[in-house]
């Protein structure tokens, strides 16, 4: 199949540091590439990838200084990918709503994965207008507040299983891995290890956004002797964090759509103790792969616990559900309905005409 993917230009693909969406669609890519797929990348030119890349700017925008309108590169990009679109049988999208009014004028399929929070008042009028649109949502609960949306499919995110092997030993301090902002809660963070009498490690990126925010409200919580802070690192400085964490804290306090650093952490064996916002009870087996708690009391208690949680037991919830390999599988099983709409629909007919007459065969039992 000749797939495009178009992914967000803020990051490289897959990112240098802190990146999530960024990091799927690399994920994803590869995979397809990997199954004998022809795959066209759209994305930042310093992206890195075995398919095709068409790269829409020279480097990714949030490291570029001269950028000031990181929009324009997007708007530029959805051209881009149109004025080609006849190369493809599919363009699978991860930027929003931008290509929207392109999509629905446009005779080859599109697919939209949605990575963001939904449940803003402005986006309503907007996916009124676009309501058959064909979109993905990465879990059940980011979903929820536009129900009426053409939804194909929740697709939980899945990461190599290869690339991160588990670690069975015990870790010796607690984690917080990804960004420094009101919703993350890192303050509920160090709470819960001073609490806890246990080490913290802060590993998080700053966006200028948050800069006030965190000289005003986390800084000063820095200088206590159990907390660390690591800043914004890569992929190579994520392995040993990760695992050699005895736990990753996952204290949010708004409706996470995903939460990549909860599975990253879980294909070390490395157990998550996280609040129930989002698609956390999703993707965290409670007592298998970590804690689900509802407030501080609870998390330091879960905090004496995560000895008890079987490392190669966390792992292997990753494998069975958190892989590349499922994902893309999921994907394109979307990706075949798209394409061949008739005959998907003729083969589930078949099914429907198989059952009801095995069904008529079967004698009766009253």
């Amino acid at each position: 199949m000749r797939i495009a993917q178009v992914a967000p230009l803020y990051e490289s693909v897959p990112p240098r540091y802190y990146g999530g969406t960024e990091r799927v669609v690399s994920w994803l890519t590869e995979r397809l590439v990997t199954l004998g797929h022809d795959v066209t990348l759209f994305a930042s030119g310093d992206s890195v990838t075995n398919a095709r890349l068409i790269p829409a700017c020279k480097k990714a925008l949030r490291l570029d200084s001269e950028c000031i309108d990181p929009l324009a590169y997007h708007v530029l990009m959805v051209e881009q990918v149109f004025a080609l679109a006849e190369r493809f049988d599919l363009i699978h999208f991860h930027i929003d709503y931008l290509p929207f009014p392109r999509i629905r004028r446009e005779r080859v399929p599109s697919l939209s994965t949605l990575h963001g929070r939904l449940d803003l008042p402005d986006l309503v009028p907007l996916y009124r207008e676009f309501s058959t649109i064909p979109l993905v949502s990465v879990s059940n609960a980011q979903r929820k507040p536009l129900p009426w949306v053409n939804w194909m499919a929740t697709i939980h995110h899945g990461m190599p299983a290869n690339t991160l092997p588990s670690s069975e030993s015990e870790g010796r301090y607690l984690a917080f891995l990804g960004r420094i902002s009101p919703e993350k809660r890192v303050d509920r963070a160090i709470e819960i290890a001073i609490r806890s009498n246990r080490q913290l490690r802060i590993a998080a990126k700053i966006d200028r956004v948050d800069q006030e925010y965190f000289e005003t409200k986390i800084k000063p919580l820095l200088n206590h002797p159990l907390i660390e802070f690591v800043g914004e690192i890569d992929d190579s400085k994520k392995v040993d964090f990760l695992k050699n964490a005895a736990a990753l804290l996952f204290p949010i306090e708004w409706p996470e759509p995903f939460g990549l650093v909860m599975i990253e952490a879980m294909s070390y064996g490395t157990p998550v103790v996280a609040f129930p916002f989002g698609s956390v009870p999703e993707i965290i087996a409670d007592g298998i792969c970590g804690f689900v708690v509802h407030d501080i009391d609870e998390a330091v208690k879960a905090v004496a616990r995560v000895d008890s949680i079987d490392r190669a037991g966390c792992r292997k919830h990753f494998e069975r559900n958190f892989t590349d390999e499922r994902m893309a599988s999921d994907y394109l099983s979307i990706y075949q309905r798209l394409v061949h709409p008739k005959s998907v629909s003729m083969k589930v007919e078949e099914g429907v005409l198989n059952w009801m007459k095995l069904e008529s065969q079967t004698p009766s039992t009253t």
